[in-house]
C-alpha cells in the first residue's frame, strides 16, 4: 500500500475506531530515560479481522545526535527538516486513540511514546497493560521459534526488505499480527483488547500544520547549494575581495563533503557578500586552481591528486572537463603571479578537539589517538576549540550547533583519522 501523509483533512471518526494500530519506532538509543529520542515513526492500521487499512510514516527531528546511525541508517541531513515529536504528537494520537496498540517488543515502543508525550505534559494510555506484543504472543503461537521480528516473520514467509525502517518493520509486524489472528480467531484476548482500547481516554492535543516527512521525501528535498544562489547579483562583476568565501570553502571541504548545514552556510555567506551563481562558479574554479597549483608544486600530478581535484570540483558543481582543463595548465614558476591565495586548514600540537555522537570507533580510542598526535581532547565546545569530530557532519547535537555558531569545522571520523597524520 502506498505511504500516506497525515493531514488536517484526516477524520478519525470517518476511519472508524475499532481495530489495531501497529507501531514501530527508530530511536537514538535504547532507554528514553537517558534522553534518547524517537527519530522515526511508522504506523499501520489493521482491522479486527486482520486486514490492513492504512499506513503512515515520518522522520522525527530529535534535536540531538542520532545515536547508532549504522542501525537505523538515518542521517542528520534527512531529519534536519523533519517535524519534532511535538509537531506530530496530535496527529499521532489520532492514529492511536481507540485502537489497540501493537508492537513487536511493545515495552520498548510504549516506553518511548510515554516519555515523549510526558515531555509535552500529557499522559497517554500506551503502556503494555493496554496493548498487545507480537513478541510475547509468539510464546503461544510460535513455540520453539526465535523471538526477534525476523525469526517470527520467517515462520510465515513474511518479507521485510528494509529492517530497522519504522514503516517496513511496522508493516511486517502487522502481517505477523494477521497471521496470529488467522491461527486463533476466537481467542478471548483479541476481543478484550479491542473493548479495552475503545474505552480508554486520550488527552486532547492540538493539530499542527506539520507535514509528515518519510525518508524518500527528505532525500528528494536535497538540492545542490549552487542552484540555490541568485543567478546574477549586481556586485558579481566587481573585483571585490572574496577571501571570506574562499576561506569558508576550505573549511567546508576539509572532509571532501558538503553537509546540508554547510551548504546553508555557503548560501547565506554568498548572499551576505553579494555573490551570485556566476561569480560563485568563478570563485570555485579559482579554488580548484589553487589546489592544483599546490599539487603541481613537486612537478607532477598523481592519480590520487587528480581524483581529489575532481572530487572537489564535482562538489562545487564543476564538470570533469573543467577540472581537467585547470589541471592541464601548470602554474607559473613565479608565485607572485598568483592571485588571491586560498587559506588552508591545518592542525597543530596543542590544538583542542571535541567529539560528538556515536562514532564507529569508540570515542576513547579516538581520544587516545588524538593525544598521541599531540592534540588535546576537550569535553566542551568553546571558541578556542580547533575541530569537532562528529559521527555525522550534519549532527544536531548541542556541540555541533555551537561549532557552527563559532565557525569551527565539523568532520567525520574518517577525515579526522587522515588529519592525525598531518599534525604539525
Amino acid at each position: 500500500m502506498a505511504t500516506r501523509v497525515v493531514s488536517e483533512m484526516d477524520d478519525p471518526a470517518a476511519r472508524g475506531r475499532a481495530g489495531y494500530a501497529v507501531v514501530d519506532l527508530e530511536t537514538t538509543g535504547i532507554n528514553p530515560e537517558w534522553n534518547e529520542r524517537i527519530v522515526e515513526v511508522g504506523v499501520v492500521h489493521v482491522a479486527p479481522d486482520g486486514q490492513v487499512e492504512g499506513q503512515w510514516e515520518t522522520l522525527v527531528n530529535p534535536n540531538r545526535d542520532l545515536g547508532p546511525q549504522r542501525v537505523h541508517g538515518i542521517t542528520g541531513r534527512e531529519v534536519r527538516e523533519a517535524p519534532t515529536f511535538e509537531r506530530i504528537a496530535g496527529p499521532l494520537s489520532d492514529l492511536l486513540a481507540g485502537r489497540v496498540l501493537v508492537a513487536h517488543n511493545l515495552r520498548f515502543d510504549a516506553g518511548f511514546l510515554t516519555i515523549e508525550y510526558r515531555r509535552l505534559g500529557v499522559e497517554v494510555p500506551v503502556g503494555v497493560e493496554y496493548g498487545l506484543c507480537t513478541m510475547r504472543l509468539a510464546r503461544s503461537y510460535l513455540p520453539g521459534a526465535g523471538r526477534s521480528l525476523a525469526d517470527c516473520c520467517a515462520v510465515f514467509d513474511i518479507d521485510n526488505p528494509q529492517e530497522h525502517r519504522a514503516l517496513t518493520d511496522a508493516a511486517a509486524t502487522a502481517r505477523l499480527l494477521s497471521c496470529y489472528l488467522d491461527l486463533d480467531p476466537a481467542a478471548r484476548h483479541w476481543y478484550d483488547s479491542l473493548d479495552r482500547a475503545a474505552g480508554l481516554s486520550w488527552p486532547h492535543l492540538p493539530r499542527t500544520s506539520a507535514e509528515w516527512l518519510p525518508r524518500e521525501a527528505a532525500r528528494g528535498r536535497q538540492r545542490h547549494f549552487l542552484g540555490r544562489l541568485v543567478e546574477h547579483m549586481p556586485g558579481d562583476e566587481e573585483p571585490e575581495d572574496r577571501a571570506e568565501y574562499l576561506a569558508m570553502l576550505d573549511r567546508v571541504l576539509l572532509d571532501r563533503e558538503i553537509s546540508a548545514h554547510e551548504a546553508d552556510e555557503l548560501v547565506a555567506l554568498a548572499e551576505d557578500l553579494g555573490i551570485g551563481r556566476e561569480l560563485a562558479h568563478r570563485l570555485h574554479a579559482h579554488y580548484v586552481d589553487q589546489l592544483a597549483r599546490a599539487a603541481w608544486s613537486d612537478g607532477v600530478i598523481t592519480e590520487n591528486e587528480r581524483h581529489d581535484l575532481r572530487t572537489v570540483g564535482s562538489l562545487l558543481g564543476m564538470s570533469i572537463d573543467e577540472v581537467d582543463g585547470i589541471i592541464a595548465e601548470q602554474p607559473p614558476d613565479d608565485p607572485a603571479e598568483d592571485a588571491t591565495a586560498v587559506p588552508s586548514f591545518s592542525l597543530a600540537e596543542g590544538d583542542k578537539v571535541v567529539f560528538t555522537g556515536a562514532t564507529e570507533r569508540p570515542r576513547e580510542q579516538w581520544e587516545r589517538a588524538a593525544r598521541g598526535a599531540g592534540l588535546v581532547p576537550h569535553p566542551a565546545m568553546t571558541k578556542n576549540v580547533k575541530l569537532l569530530v562528529a559521527a555525522d557532519p550534519d549532527s544536531l547535537s548541542g556541540k555541533a550547533r555551537k561549532a557552527r555558531q563559532y565557525g569551527i569545522p565539523i568532520v567525520g571520523e574518517g577525515t579526522f583519522g587522515r588529519l592525525l597524520g598531518s599534525v604539525t
